[in-house]
């Protein structure tokens, strides 16, 4: 039986030069084992003891740095450049020297006494002062001071001391632990029944990096398990199955290490690391999957009784001449996407770019030189522990002869029933796609704290009794400055903040407002009933910057600015919102033009960008109706905010959109391959899919296992990026790879490979040979 299903169609044709248009594509030898990467490949498989030994060396320097990078890891940064939030930390910082940088709690509570026992307040004292000479500290304000203001509550069980922080974010995080311990010291030594905590921004953040360690530990613990077992079962043996484990796994450690000096003179967080770690282990075993895949398909050719240590070597060469190529045209693409958030003003943004354009680069860097040294030393022990023939991939059984690959399989004549019905498979896709995603429509930014993930830390107990006996809003003050009129007792900025205060005291979301003067303006520390997180929080600050702002402008001449951490809260889900549509139309631009030079065709390249858009906005779309919508509360475990984490939206799609043109790539560049060799559009299709639809699958179930793991954390944007990444993967390999591609590509034909010849003339050519590709 022929794949086109016409008698005496031979599954690998002869090479025939075919007209397309105006411009002219000759069909060339299988392989060209005269190109760069071809050579490059045979280079590394010869030279593969030097290469091991280096990569030894940058692996146990890589491990050696990891304490340091771990030690320089900080806080969260998530204000944005410019911002009213930023303005705020500068002006208080400037013209408000004996105020700290930021407002933490310590939170006394006691079951058996109450705050006017001599014991209670005798331990309050004493702890207050110990703080007040730690570093870090700008000084404590008791509840028993003379400027305290409700500051115990009405059972006189709990108590709050104010505590100004002073430095900078990193100061603080690092501050925060010591803080902490110095408490509970103390509470261990005196405390006689009475219970002490330190929370506020810094405080909470500090142990909320201890439950996101926990919640990576625990998603790698279920997916690599389940990812090693789908390797076994994709690749057909144990050894080559721990391959792309192994690579993924330096590719990790080399980024780490080149982590370690870059943070010298930078700000990286923890909860870098941690997306780091997902994008690192995923694209590893990817790229390394689909390299892996092509060159036991490639030693299967050989004849048996030749020169093995050659036909190794050269199969290596093959491998990297195209599965090679085409991870690094997908590495390229997802390098571009993700680049495209540096126009975005907040650093957190500016930190995932930098991590994931690291561990991309490192991972391409593994599979290109360490993966073919590693299959150069293995060669055939590749196979051992091999599974029965029945479970081995047709096309890496070795035969000794390219005719026993001529029958078509399952995944041919799959794509061979989409081509005869391409009209229902595009409706019918497109249409569960649109449907998809209309939540997309109403998603709303937000920025969710995770105090319910620290709930059994001192930072989280600490701010329980807050809210319980005070207020939510007291584990982070908003804080309001008022500049820009007259100083003085008299002069209109303290009139201007008195009116203000005045105005906030009557709102319900308010549960009070202190007031620090200096000479250069006022500081109002507001105290919210509601949580700082929340989102009746955020319209408080936006009700102070646009409602009560102007007015007080427009009679006094002041500058009223809200920040504090729901102000920064709301600058960056703002400046997520605005700048999206830029970041996107950089995404398709850089993307559009790459794929112009990689494939050559104009149909091709559009076609690819629009199902890449139709699958990222099916994926946003199902993350708003299970997690801002709520419809996936009781599956995932977790509690609806109402909106989504605002750097969620912006870092799945170029990470999604990066990813997903790694098996477009890699699909229509094999189907490119056999259609220069044929000229059979039809055929082409079919050999194209059968060969890269088993990788293809493979690695996206392994991307959804390793990614789709991470939907068992604590930490809300560790489960909303897990689940969307694993969604969007797997939208891409099942819907647009397996019946759009092919749907597609029966309906327009020939045209699919028609380009302009003005166009070919100008596009830079990758290298002049261009010989096939995966």
């Amino acid at each position: 039986m022929s794949v086109t299903g016409q008698p005496g169609s031979d599954y690998r044709a002869a090479t025939v030069p075919v007209v397309e248009g105006s411009a002219v594509v000759t069909g060339g030898p299988a392989y060209d084992r005269f190109s760069k990467a071809h050579r490059w490949g045979v280079a590394m498989v010869r030279h593969r003891r030097l290469v091991l030994v280096l990569w030894v060396f940058a692996l146990i320097a890589s491990a050696a740095s990891y304490p340091s990078l771990q030690h320089a890891l900080g806080a969260p940064n998530y204000l944005v450049a410019g911002s009213q939030s930023a303005q705020v930390e500068k002006l208080v910082e400037k013209r408000f020297p004996d105020v700290g940088t930021e407002d933490d709690a310590l939170v006394f509570y006691s079951g058996a006494h109450t705050a006017t026992d001599h014991t209670y307040e005798k331990f309050i004292t004493s702890l207050n002062t110990t703080l007040a000479h730690q570093q870090g500290v700008k000084g404590v304000l008791g509840p028993f001071d003379e400027s305290a203001i409700g500051q115990i509550s009405a059972d006189e069980h709990s108590a709050v001391s104010a505590v100004a922080l002073t430095g900078d974010s990193q100061q603080r995080f690092e501050n925060a632990a010591r803080l902490q311990s110095a408490v509970q010291r103390a509470v261990h030594a005196n405390g006689n029944g009475i219970q002490a905590w330190l929370t506020g921004y810094s405080p909470v953040t500090k142990d909320l990096v201890k439950v996101q360690t926990h919640d990576v530990e625990r998603a790698e613990a279920i997916g690599l398990p389940v990812a090693l077992v789908m390797l076994l079962i994709a690749l057909g043996s144990l050894f080559s199955a721990f391959i792309p484990l192994m690579l993924a796994g330096a590719g990790l450690l080399l980024t780490y290490g080149a982590l370690a000096i870059v943070i010298q003179f930078s700000h990286f967080d923890n909860f870098l690391i941690s997306i780091v770690a997902m994008v690192g282990v995923g694209i590893g075993i990817d790229y390394a999957l689909i390299i892996v895949s092509r060159f036991r398909e490639e030693f299967a050719r050989r004849p048996r009784g030749g020169d093995e240590e050659a036909q190794v070597a050269d199969a290596v060469g093959v491998a990297l001449a195209t599965a090679g190529r085409t991870i690094l045209f997908s590495g390229v693409i997802c390098g571009l996407a993700i680049l495209s958030m540096l126009v975005l003003r907040a650093a957190v943004f500016r930190e995932i770019t930098v991590g994931v354009i690291a561990v991309v680069i490192c991972t391409l860097l593994a599979a290109l030189t360490l993966l073919p040294a590693l299959l150069g030393q293995l060669g055939t022990q590749i196979d051992r522990g091999a599974l029965p023939p029945r479970w081995q991939p047709a096309n890496a059984r070795r035969r000794g002869s390219a005719g026993d690959f001529d029958q078509p399989g399952g995944w041919a004549r799959w794509a061979l029933t989409m081509m005869r019905h391409p009209f229902p498979a595009i409706v019918i896709s497109v249409t569960i796609l649109l449907v998809a995603a209309i939540p997309v429509l109403g998603m709303q930014y937000g920025l969710n704290l995770g105090v319910f993930a620290v709930s059994e830390a001192p930072s989280g107990k600490g701010e329980q009794v807050l809210a319980h006996s005070f207020a939510p809003g007291a584990v982070s003050p908003a804080r309001i400055t008022v500049t820009g009129g007259t100083p003085g007792a008299n002069g209109t900025d303290v009139k201007a903040a008195k009116a203000l205060t005045e105005m906030l005291e009557k709102d319900p979301r308010v549960a009070g407002v202190g007031e620090r003067r200096s000479s250069a303006g006022v500081l109002l520390n507001v105290v919210n009933s509601v949580a700082v997180d929340s989102t009746a929080a955020n319209k408080f600050i936006l009700h102070v910057r646009n409602d009560l702002a102007p007015p007080l402008r427009a009679r006094w001449g002041t500058t009223v600015l809200a920040g504090g951490a729901t102000g920064i809260m709301v600058d960056l889900a703002h400046e997520t919102s605005v700048r999206f549509p830029l970041v996107l139309a950089l995404i398709l631009g850089f993307s559009l033009f790459f794929l112009l030079i990689v494939f050559r065709s104009p149909l091709l390249a559009i076609k690819a960008i629009l199902m890449n858009l139709l699958a990222t906005g099916a994926m946003l779309g199902i993350v708003v109706w299970v997690f801002q919508d709520g419809h996936g509360q009781q599956l995932f475990g977790f509690t609806s905010t109402g909106f989504i984490q605002c750097f969620v939206p912006l870092t799945v799609f170029a990470l999604v959109y990066g990813l997903s043109m790694d098996y477009e790539v890699f699909l229509i560049r094999r189907i490119q391959e056999e259609w220069k060799r044929t000229g059979d559009n039809r055929r082409s299709v079919a050999i194209g899919v059968e060969h890269t639809a088993r990788p293809i699958a493979a690695a996206a179930a392994i991307m959804v296992a390793v990614f789709g793991s991470f939907v068992t954390a604590d930490l809300l944007e560790l489960k909303q990026l897990g689940f969307a990444v694993a969604v969007g993967i797997a939208i891409d390999a099942t819907l647009i790879r397996l019946v759009l591609v092919p749907a597609l590509m029966r309906v327009f034909g020939d045209l699919n490979w028609w380009i302009p010849a003005w166009l070919d003339r100008i596009l830079p050519k990758l290298e002049p040979e261009d010989p096939p590709a995966p």
